[in-house]
């Protein structure tokens, strides 16, 4: 049988579940995630331990990125007299509006250890561009945009 020493933190977790509760499709509860850029690729990384690959749904529609998981019990509950539980079940979602500057059609998803990693590249026409700028005697000059 499992201890606790903190009786505060059994309460905070019993008013978060009895005032968000579980996560549904109607509502969902968020995800942690990070985002970072990388070079000439957006990446962001998503917290989903215990959700299995063919429970994490993806989806693209005018430049919103809409991810949603689903954790499911390993067990049900008459197979097992549950003692402690604090890792939340049910339905995880998030939104992203990518903006015009990344290219949306070739986005890239990978899921190791828990973690949901999306690259999803800088589009062509924003990365910076050199211009050659014509002058009447006949050189030109490069400048940075």
């Amino acid at each position: 049988m499992l201890m606790r020493t903190d009786p505060f933190r059994e309460l905070d977790r019993l008013a978060q579940q009895f005032f968000t509760g579980p996560g549904t499709w109607s509502r969902p509860t968020p995800m942690p995630m990070d985002a970072y850029r990388a070079g000439d690729e957006f990446v962001v990384e998503f917290d989903l331990p215990g959700v299995s690959p063919d429970a994490i749904d993806l989806d693209v529609e005018r430049n919103v990125l809409t991810v949603k998981a689903e954790r499911r019990p390993h067990r049900t509950e008459e197979e097992v007299e549950m003692q402690l539980s604090e890792r939340p079940l049910g339905v995880f979602s998030r939104q992203l509006f990518l903006g015009e500057s990344l290219d949306v059609d070739r986005i890239k998803a990978d899921y190791n250890a828990g973690v949901l990693t999306l690259r999803i590249p800088v589009a062509e026409r924003a990365k910076p561009r050199k211009i050659s700028i014509g002058q009447t005697e006949g050189t030109t000059k490069e400048i940075n945009a």
